[in-house]
């Protein structure tokens, strides 16, 4: 069994999954397979591929509590390919994973091999993938609209060949969020559901490449709304967002960090927060840091979250850009 994510293992017989992304891959014979879940709420979405087979995924709806889940029956004998990939959010609770159903005298095989390159993100719900499958005209708030596997961040991991951890929350900020607690105080949580006091050891797990999508909330609640009061001078949005940075450069010595973000309008024509992070990422590179870049996904004018389309180009441009500076 092969796990990707950060994963709450203090049960080895019962780990527990919380962030969106988060990943259980293995390879198994036999012509049927189930899956046993523990959902915390009955909220969360589930994407399972078989064999391979990423534009077909049966998708699970959980139910809270214990149930085994049906997902394969009829398979021709020998070896298969299983990837339970959760497409919500800590927002949406966490699930127990209790194992694999197999028919009699079946068995699990080695997984496959994990990708040699590793790539972080620190961001928002356009990281997480909240509506990327909602209608263009439809709402994107509901559960079963959000998949963490195509969003940009999925998506150009993939393009990469690159492991992928998403540590990331809808409705975050840098230094207010839509809820009581900011990327600070979360992102070194194992957990993510909610504001907690669980901590994930950083040293299990060291990408080569880190991606910070943040400030789209901040815009909103800041810049429009007024909602921070005192409310943060430019010099202070700046600042906030450079220590924040700063922390993560202190985490992952050697990262390339990209400070990225759109393609919501933070970064319409003439918001001044895509200057907030030039600033950040100018005055790291001047105290010494030179593996950090920024990259902006441009506004399309569409005022909702962005689609799996968007997502794709929003990828595509990440992956060249990753690609020229890694020699990926």
């Amino acid at each position: 069994m092969q796990y990707t994510g950060r994963i709450d293992f203090s049960d080895r017989r019962a780990p527990v999954l919380s962030w969106p992304g988060t990943s259980v891959e293995a390879t198994f014979t036999g012509t049927s397979l189930a899956i046993v879940l523990d959902d915390q709420h009955g909220k969360n979405y589930y994407n399972v591929f078989l064999d391979g087979d990423t534009e077909r995924p049966i998708i699970l709806q959980l139910d809270k509590g214990k149930k085994s889940y049906l997902v394969a029956n009829g398979l021709k004998p020998g070896a298969h390919r299983v990837l339970l990939t959760k497409r919500t959010e800590g927002e949406e609770g966490a699930t127990v994973f209790l194992g694999l159903e197999l028919d009699d005298k079946a068995a699990l095989q080695a997984p496959p091999a994990r990708p040699g390159r590793r790539i972080e993100f620190f961001g928002d719900s356009i990281t997480s993938g909240m509506g990327n499958e909602a209608p263009d005209d439809g709402e994107d708030h509901h559960g079963k609209d959000k998949n963490n596997y195509r969003s940009y961040a999925a998506i150009a991991a993939r393009q990469l060949g690159a492991e992928a951890h998403f540590t990331s929350q809808g409705g975050i900020g840098i230094m207010i969020s839509w809820f009581p607690f900011t990327m600070p105080d979360f992102y070194d949580q194992l957990s993510a559901v909610g504001d907690n006091d669980s901590r994930w050891d950083f040293s299990r797990w060291t990408p080569d490449v880190v991606v910070v999508n943040l400030m789209q909330n901040d815009s909103w609640l800041i810049g429009r709304d007024h909602k921070l009061q005192p409310e943060p001078n430019e010099a202070q949005r700046i600042a906030a967002y450079q220590a924040f940075v700063a922390r993560v450069r202190s985490l992952y010595p050697k990262a390339y960090i990209v400070c990225a973000l759109g393609s919501m309008d933070a970064t319409k024509a003439g918001s001044p927060w895509p200057g907030y992070v030039k600033t950040a990422v100018k005055n790291l590179r001047t105290a010494g840091d030179a593996r950090i870049d920024t990259l902006f996904f441009p506004f399309t004018g569409y005022g909702k979250h962005p689609r799996v389309a968007q997502h794709q180009a929003n990828a595509d441009l990440l992956t060249t850009f990753v690609r020229q500076k890694m020699g990926w």
